[in-house]
């Protein structure tokens, strides 16, 4: 493995773990391609890592609501150089991805974790490659490809169906052989969802905590946050203005008791995470 850096999960006493995104795609929805290139790639992961970042989270294919699939080979071109040098620089990183192939090359190169949005619904050799490699695995709620997943929101009762759904990848996981102290659980929020199920589940996170395994929220720059903060005629907030909303979706995740948050804008939700650990560890 890359980097010499462990394959354990981040945890920290002092706040809850940040996780920095880095999109190397042309597409995202929260960055318009501006780390599409390797070495701009590189530099950003670097600065995410400088502003207090457990986790730096390397993507290389859009999961935007009606976003195109790539082939596994653009994901690895896009990926892998990037995973190398962050790796080799000492910064620890999740793969974000659904690919086998691409989790299986990126934890060679150096990633310490795989982000998996599928669930490890989109490719069943996920589950080998995660426990040949003994990293943790985040397993997000998900129906649907990125392509027609507006179709899959609908829910008898979001949270209710939520909870039974990621049970139901955890007890797989774990039958397939993965411990359970290496799952991570995240209710995918925008993904097969309205901006009503999003605040539904924050507003439950205590139910997804109660499942007893680390939680990961990822609300960063999300339309239910432009949708938010709509002007008078209805136009959302433009993506790139969205970060105090998401700073206090950190604030709330912190003071339930998440694991972690998944971020574009880490020093603020650091500070966040920080000012919320501060104030519980005041009150005991």
């Amino acid at each position: 493995m890359g980097g010499g850096l462990p394959r354990s999960l981040p945890r920290r006493h002092d706040r809850i773990v940040v996780m920095g995104v880095l999109n190397t795609t042309p597409d995202s929805f929260s960055d318009g391609g501006r780390h599409a290139g390797v070495d701009a790639a590189v530099a950003h992961g670097l600065r995410l890592r400088d502003e207090g970042a457990d986790l730096v989270d390397v993507g290389g294919e859009s999961t935007r609501p009606g976003a195109r699939r790539i082939d596994t080979a653009e994901e690895l071109r896009r990926v892998l150089p990037v995973v190398r040098e962050l790796a080799a620089a000492g910064v620890p990183l999740s793969i974000d991805t659904y690919r086998a192939a691409v989790a299986d090359a990126a934890l060679d190169a150096g990633a310490v974790m795989v982000n998996d949005v599928s669930g490890g619904l989109a490719d069943p050799a996920m589950v080998d490659v995660v426990r040949a490699a003994g990293c943790p695995w985040s397993l997000m709620h998900w129906r649907a490809h990125a392509e027609n997943m507006r179709e899959h929101a609908v829910y008898d009762d979001v949270v209710a169906d939520v909870r039974a759904e990621l049970l139901a990848r955890v007890e797989s996981a774990v039958a397939a052989g993965i411990p359970a102290s290496r799952l991570v659980i995240d209710p995918g929020l925008g993904f097969a969802k309205t901006g009503a199920h999003n605040w539904a589940l924050l507003a439950a996170l205590p139910a997804l905590l109660e499942i007893g395994l680390p939680v990961l929220v990822a609300a960063s720059r999300k339309s239910f946050l432009g949708t938010l903060l709509a002007d008078a005629e209805g136009t959302p907030r433009a993506v790139g203005e969205r970060e105090d909303a998401t700073t206090a979706i950190t604030a709330h995740c912190a003071a339930a008791g998440v694991w972690g948050v998944r971020v574009h804008e880490v020093r603020r939700s650091v500070d966040a995470a920080r000012a919320v650990a501060a104030i519980r560890g005041a009150a005991r």
